[in-house]
């Protein structure tokens, strides 16, 4: 297998990480994914490269309400190929086919080659997939995944006048952790670049025109919410990758840096609220949970520490459990949730399940 973690210039399409981007760096438009070199198109879901020999290779996927057939589990995802525009409709907002899937179509061909290769795919998702794991009116880079097997499989779904599809279906997994985080030199890089980012947005600054969309984009004109704002677009040509908190800055924003939990909004003396993004499924190896804002709350210290040790959890009401008292802090009878973040019932009930099952924190 080739190092594709490594070869390609600074900041340019390539098989592996994009340098300057790690995992979790969110972008409001397909344009941004695209200009990020994340993805060479705006609209369809396989992106491909030529390799050195002139051969197509695909290099990154966009899971963002595709097929049916699609799977996602974090870990592992189970992915429909592509189909010419015309051998597609949407029906009730459904994606169905019309006739079957080819290896020979040119983007199935290029996955089909990356599979045969060993080339790693990078996996974006956006809002519209699997809600366990979908940002928030948003695009994320999730890292890089191997594909793993490939196979042409009936369709559970029929075309329109009944005629059986077959589709090209790819089973990906998602590379150990220690293959998609930063090194402890561009950790101290990215901390070092959020402190200035931080004093930088303290200061008054002209307003940046906003980025135009191409003709025919149209995924770049798909909806997103009045007056939201999100991380901008970021080039960083010192280093392979930057860590991007981008899931924690997002949840916490949404929120305005109010504790879910008990209302508590800590300010400090500029003026900026503090907070912290508690992972409701840790991420520790046992528990694997994933890094996405519906498994994320914003906390105050004192919740987070709370909801660490099991002295709280949360039913499927929402209602806040207390397990285990403490001195001050009053805590509301239920989470305080935002329209717009999906917190998804699994990691709620996945703490909630193993603290219970666990001695009680008050008994210590």
């Amino acid at each position: 297998m080739i190092d594709s973690l490594h070869y390609g210039g600074v900041g340019e399409q390539k098989i592996g990480h994009i340098d300057g981007i790690a995992p979790g760096a969110e972008f409001h438009r397909r344009l941004q994914v695209k200009h990020n070199n994340l993805h060479r198109d705006t609209v369809r879901g396989i992106s491909w490269l030529e390799d050195e020999d002139g051969s197509e290779v695909a290099d990154a996927i966009v899971l963002h309400g595709g097929y049916e057939d699609d799977h996602d589990d974090w870990t592992t995802i189970r992915y429909t190929g592509a189909s010419p525009d015309k051998d597609k409709v949407k029906i009730d907002g459904v994606k169905r086919l019309l006739r079957s899937q080819s290896w020979e179509y040119q983007d199935n061909a290029a996955l089909k080659r990356s599979y045969e290769r060993g080339y790693f795919i990078r996996v974006i998702r956006g809002w519209k997939g699997d809600s366990r794991y979908s940002p928030i009116n948003c695009y994320r880079y999730d890292g890089l995944y191997e594909i793993t097997d490939i196979r042409t499989t009936p369709s559970k779904w029929p075309a329109p006048d009944g005629t059986p599809i077959k589709i090209c279906q790819v089973d990906l997994k998602r590379l150990p952790d220690e293959l998609q985080d930063p090194t402890s030199v561009e950790r101290q890089i990215s901390d070092l670049l959020e402190r200035q980012e931080e004093r930088l947005q303290e200061e008054p600054s002209e307003a940046e025109p906003e980025a135009v969309g191409e003709e025919g984009d149209e995924d770049s004109d798909e909806e997103a919410p009045v007056g939201e704002k999100f991380p901008e677009t970021r080039r960083v040509k010192v280093q392979r990758l930057v860590r991007d908190d981008a899931v924690i800055r997002n949840v916490k924003r949404l929120h305005g840096g109010e504790c879910q939990a008990c209302g508590l909004r800590l300010v400090g003396p500029g003026g900026k609220p503090y907070s912290e993004g508690a992972h409701i499924r840790p991420l520790g190896k046992s528990h694997k949970g994933p890094d996405v804002e519906p498994n994320v709350l914003c906390l105050c210290p004192n919740c987070h520490v709370r909801l660490d040790i099991g002295a709280i959890v949360i039913d499927d009401d929402w209602s806040i459990i207390v397990r285990a008292g403490a001195m001050g802090g009053n805590l509301r009878p239920k989470l305080k949730r935002h329209p717009k973040h999906k917190i998804h019932l699994d990691y709620i009930r996945y703490h909630r399940e193993w603290w219970l099952s666990q001695v009680d924190p008050s008994a210590e």
